[in-house]
């Protein structure tokens, strides 16, 4: 990042010097990785945590509206599902930049 700033590949971006916009899912991102998603973003490369953690919280979202138990349960699986898949790409995302 710093080598294309240096080499004036991030002057002329979208967005350039503006604070970044308020987001619910910005609790998930540290202000780090914020810019480097809306950068992402704008190019249509955001990674695949991104979406599983909207996807996750939609899932807590149906558990909680839930009434019976077969709904529960179902909507439970559902949240292990997105769970187990967002540790794996988060994993391999810190794995990728080691």
């Amino acid at each position: 990042m710093l080598k294309a700033r240096a080499e004036g590949k991030l002057s002329g971006l979208a967005g350039e010097g503006k604070p970044l916009p308020e987001h619910p899912e910005a609790a998930f991102v540290d202000p780090g990785l914020a810019v480097g998603y809306r950068i992402m973003a704008e190019h249509g490369a955001l990674p695949e945590e991104v979406g599983l953690r909207k996807a996750l919280e939609a899932a807590k979202a149906d558990y909680a509206r839930a009434k019976t138990e077969a709904d529960k349960r179902a909507a439970m699986a559902k949240i292990a599902e997105l769970d187990m898949k967002l540790a794996i790409a988060v994993e391999a995302r810190q794995k990728f930049m080691r």
